[in-house]
């Protein structure tokens, strides 16, 4: 149980509700971004407007080797290679971004990003820079320096923890069981690390619904909340990837979920939410081509970068060289955002790309529904505000 002696920092400026989701995780945050938006609005399909309008947020990715091979691993197709970004080459590139007005920084990727023994050193590069930075990781490896050096940098970290009980866990993470208990110690150094030094970073925990750990989704839960001390657990569906190698959950039917979705709100306290993401399992059987004729955050709003420094503009399309607009390690940020492989991505997005092949529910859906309606005036009445 949480020790007595614990004190909650992260906290909503105002009182919240148990259950409300309130960093939007089931959302998204582009409209606290109207100078951005309004950019785009402006450039439409004028290149040399669009060529200055940098991300807002890009996910990098510090290893491609990963000590798991989850079952349900959207990017098992790049193969897990032992590639890392040096530090000494991404700091420039990193304090580049800043300065073109990149705000955030989500660490993930390929492989496992704690990995990178130089991590904490980036994410203080990023914190000079002005960037906000934020983790997603399986949590078997916390060092002593990562919480010392990157923990009160980070506005939040989120654990991949795909069960309740060890056993599950294994099988679906294909790892040893002793991960399990190795990864609920070091979620509980995170909270005690944080509370002892009242360090701003939220910690979470996100579980994927699949058929095999769904009966352990309130286990999970109460293990997030009584035992590490989390500030809540997100609970999603599977998305196939189109490139991917894994087809056991492509199937999966998220139809029936009331019953698990009120079990699930129960379990919320104050300072502890489960966001059961019910309104992403709903759109999962919406035709694709009725949400939005094309991709409109891509080739703005966000960006990815390999290990190997390659930097794309959607990491549902990593490899694939339409998307790729170049090496970080061998030119500049903005070099390559302005560049003629970003151009010609620009274009083949605005009138070639079928989304129809896209990922459902991509990292993007709810930012094209929200810039499909300001461009095209889809919603009546508007000036009735």
């Amino acid at each position: 149980m949480k020790s007595s002696t614990l004190v909650r920092f992260e906290k909503p400026a105002q009182p919240v509700a148990p259950g409300t989701d309130h960093f939007a995780i089931d959302g998204h945050k582009l409209i606290y971004h109207p100078r951005r938006v309004s950019q785009w609005l402006d450039a439409g399909d004028d290149w040399q407007k669009a060529r200055n309008i940098y991300p807002l947020y890009v996910e990098l990715s510090p290893v491609g080797a990963c000590n798991h091979r989850c079952t349900f691993c959207a990017v098992d197709y790049i193969g897990y290679q032992a590639q890392r970004l040096d530090l000494d080459r991404i700091t420039p590139r990193l304090r580049e971004m800043g300065e073109l007005g990149v705000k955030s920084i989500m660490f993930a990727g390929e492989g496992e990003p704690l990995l990178h023994k130089q991590l904490p050193e980036m994410i203080e590069v990023c914190a000079d820079s002005g960037i906000d930075t934020a983790i997603t990781t399986n949590a078997t490896v916390v060092s002593d320096k990562f919480l010392d050096r990157a923990l009160p940098h980070l506005s939040w970290i989120k654990a991949s923890v795909n069960a309740g009980r060890a056993t599950t866990y294994a099988n679906i993470h294909r790892t040893d069981a002793g991960d399990f208990p190795r990864v609920i110690a070091n979620l509980q150094r995170l909270v005690e690390q944080r509370e002892r030094h009242a360090h701003r970073c939220t910690l979470g925990a996100q579980s994927l619904l699949l058929p095999e750990n769904r009966h352990e989704m309130v286990e999970l839960a109460r293990l997030c909340r009584d035992h590490i001390g989390l500030d809540y657990l997100v609970v999603k569906p599977y998305s196939q990837h189109r490139f991917s190698d894994t087809h056991l959950y492509e199937n999966t039917d998220y139809t029936a979920m009331d019953e698990l979705a009120e079990a699930l709100a129960a379990e919320n306290r104050e300072g502890f939410n489960v966001v059961f993401r019910d309104a992403t399992m709903r759109k999962l059987d919406e035709p694709q081509q009725q949400r939005y004729p094309r991709c409109h955050a891509t080739p703005f709003f966000w960006a990815y970068v390999m290990a190997d420094g390659s930097l794309y503009g959607c990491s549902a399309y990593l490899t694939d060289p339409r998307f790729n607009y170049g090496n970080l390690n061998q030119q500049g940020f903005k070099d390559i955002w302005q560049g003629e492989r970003r151009e010609a991505s620009f274009r083949h997005v605005r009138k070639q790309l079928d989304i129809r092949d896209c990922r459902t529910n991509c990292r993007m859906d709810d930012i094209n529904r929200y810039l499909h309606a300001l461009a095209t005036d889809s919603v009546a009445h508007v000036n009735f505000i």
